[in-house]
């Protein structure tokens, strides 16, 4: 099961992984978010459900995705078969990083001016980015802004707790991407006992989504043949 990043939708985690794990011949879960402030608490409810009917499940995800697949599988390492982990954005509380300030100013020009208001400020960024921010804020709707102030206070393990997950972890990053530093994404891949890095850029992703799963995916396969 993979998650989406902070005010994003499972439209956008299925256009990045299908395709990568489809040829890899595995089946792709992806929930849609649930609402408001419910949001971390509600997929983390929703894995433990699919690991009870199921057993062991790969987990995953991208930015807040990723730290939340990450907390449920430091919880449950018996339960956790792998870690697709795209763009993690900080280990442990959040403090200054990027990715959580700029959620906190989502959540405060939400809270102010509306969903339509937000997005009009949004002129700037690259059409791609534009357009799955218009589809994924609209559907967020009234739950919105509760959402990204949910994610931009939320810890990620620390990288004491991802030293003790000994599942294979495949991490994804994109070099030129700000909100999610590089640096973050190689302590992830160092400190996990069974992982590798995989690269790519932002300008790859907005002309092809499935740029950054097969990244991860890749890594992930990487991971899998350490000891």
């Amino acid at each position: 099961m993979l998650l989406p990043g902070t005010g994003s939708d499972e439209v956008f985690v299925r256009a990045v992984f299908a395709g990568p794990l489809r040829a890899l011949g595995v089946p792709l879960l992806t929930p849609a978010p649930p609402p408001g402030a419910t949001l971390a608490d509600g997929y983390l409810a929703i894995l433990d459900a699919l690991a009870d009917e199921h057993g062991e499940l790969l987990v995953g995800g991208i930015s807040f995705g990723a730290h939340l697949a990450a907390e449920w599988a430091v919880r449950n390492p018996g339960r956790c078969g792998g870690l697709l982990a795209a763009l993690p954005a900080w280990n442990g509380a959040p403090g200054p990083a990027p990715a959580s300030l700029a959620a906190s100013l989502s959540a405060d020009l939400v809270a102010r001016s509306g969903v339509d208001g937000a997005l009009a400020q949004t002129v700037g960024s690259p059409d791609w980015l534009r357009a799955e921010l218009d589809r994924a804020w609209r559907r967020h709707g009234d739950g919105l802004a509760a959402s990204l102030r949910v994610a931009a206070a939320r810890p990620a393990p620390s990288l004491a707790e991802l030293a003790a997950l000994t599942v294979p972890a495949g991490v994804g990053t994109c070099t030129d991407d700000p909100i999610h530093p590089t640096k973050v994404a190689s302590e992830w891949a160092a400190t996990l006992p069974r992982a590798s890095l995989g690269e790519t850029t932002l300008a790859a992703l907005g002309a092809d989504r499935e740029s950054l799963g097969r990244a991860t995916v890749l890594a992930f396969l990487r991971a899998l043949e350490k000891p």
